[in-house]
């Protein structure tokens, strides 16, 4: 004889210890009325409940985005590497070619020079990009205002 396991008591079943005549624990329906502590207690409830579920939405699509980001971190990682070995086999190239016409330490120096005129460029470009960059975020920093004097307009006098 195998054991049945208990059953639960159908959604009806009056509550332990009350009256059948007692009404169910049920929202007020049109024309009922509830008291403005349960309706409060209700929207802080929904309200809670949803903050929640929006806190665990934003989590699982983070977690998802930085899998995404660390992998394509990752792959431009390998192709930075790629790209350096690039460099470097074809400096050689180009030093073992120029090595043909003259002594190798020379092609190796014209190679290194070459080098070192596209490392000055790439500097004094970037730098020129970063002295005309503004941090002061004006645009931001305008709205910001905006908002406030907003938010003084909405609150009563």
């Amino acid at each position: 004889m195998t054991a049945q396991p208990p059953s639960d008591p159908p959604v009806d079943a009056p509550r332990v210890g009350a009256h059948l005549t007692d009404p169910p624990d049920l929202p007020a329906g049109p024309g009922e009325t509830r008291s403005l502590g349960d309706i409060v207690g209700d929207i802080a409830g929904d309200l809670t409940t949803l903050v929640k579920q929006q806190l665990d939405l934003a989590k699982a699509e983070a977690k998802t985005e930085a899998a995404k980001a660390g992998k394509g971190a990752g792959l431009l990682t390998g192709a930075g590497v790629a790209g350096h070995l690039m460099l470097l086999f074809v400096s050689l190239a180009l030093m073992f070619l120029l090595g043909s016409w003259m002594d190798l330490g020379w092609a190796a120096l014209v190679v290194g020079v070459l080098w070192a005129l596209a490392a000055a460029v790439l500097a004094l470009t970037g730098r020129r990009q970063l002295t005309t960059m503004n941090p002061t975020l004006e645009t931001t920093q305008r709205t910001l205002k905006e908002d406030v004097q907003w938010a003084k307009q909405m609150r009563p006098e």
